[in-house]
């Protein structure tokens, strides 16, 4: 049997993942559970390969993720070399962790497999045109990469996601060789930690900002947001950072559209790269 107690998790656990806010309800924990609270992003790491096999396991564990029908429309490209990695890094908006990061992995919604094989039984493309097919692609591709990350943290391993894939994916597309209707989704960086310059654990919002029971409560998530303002602000001043609101945030980000720096442009690259998006 796995080991699973009723018991709250350990108080600083709880503590940096939702500060002063969290769930009053007795948690049910494992390691897995432990594992997957303390998460978070690790920028920096050291200078070591990974051991023979990582790569090979982390595929595995992205395999064993749900996929839409068993249609298994995703892809992922790992780039270890140097040169290719600095390339990647200057069309991600030169975030040096990806050229640091001894292994890069570059998901990838791929439905280019799916039309290779309709073609070979005779059929045609017409399903893989539509936005419903990108869309199970998107979220197979998810699903594998976090899976992938819940295994190699619980190697003892770091990651951050690199969602600057999106700012340039033709380019991207280019040095990696991809095929039509195959799109760039994310990057992931992947190392051993350095101990010299740990991360923390970034609070996330109450649950009643995300769980709602039985039908949806704006109030009760606008409340629960308005107490994750304070909350963030408490974890940025700790890590000596400029103190921003969260709700702030998030309207700069959406609210207008310089936001998206650049990738109100993705449908078009969408279009270039083969997906009609009926």
């Amino acid at each position: 049997m796995p080991d699973l107690t009723m018991a709250p998790p350990p108080e600083g656990l709880l503590r940096e993942r939702y500060g002063d806010h969290a769930p009053a309800a007795p948690l049910r924990l494992n390691e897995t559970i432990r594992t997957l609270l303390g998460h978070r992003s690790v920028r920096r790491y050291l200078d070591e390969p990974l051991a023979p096999g990582t790569l090979e396991t982390l595929v595995a564990a992205a395999q064993s993720a749900s996929t839409s029908s068993n249609l298994q429309v995703w892809t992922v490209v790992a780039v270890e070399e140097p040169d290719r990695k600095a390339r990647l890094a200057a069309l991600v908006g030169d975030q040096k962790h990806v050229v640091q990061a001894p292994l890069f992995l570059v998901w990838l919604a791929d439905l280019a497999r799916a039309e290779r094989l309709s073609a070979q039984a005779g059929g045609g493309r017409e399903g893989i045109d539509y936005v419903e097919s990108f869309l199970v692609a998107v979220v197979d591709a998810t699903l594998a990469a976090q899976s992938a990350v819940a295994a190699l943290e619980s190697l003892g391993l770091g990651s951050v996601y690199i969602g600057g894939i999106r700012n340039h994916p033709q380019a991207v597309a280019a040095e990696l060789g991809l095929p039509p209707r195959v799109m760039p989704l994310f990057g992931l960086c992947v190392g051993k930690p350095d101990p010299e310059r740990p991360t923390s654990v970034k609070p996330r919002l109450p649950q009643e900002a995300v769980l709602h029971r039985e039908t949806y409560d704006p109030a009760q998530a606008d409340e629960a947001v308005a107490r994750y303002d304070v909350t963030l602000s408490g974890f940025q001043r700790a890590q000596g950072m400029a103190e921003v609101a969260w709700s702030k945030i998030v309207a700069d980000r959406l609210g207008v559209l310089k936001g998206l720096n650049g990738r109100e442009r993705l449908r078009a690259a969408l279009e270039s790269l083969g997906f009609e998006l009926r």
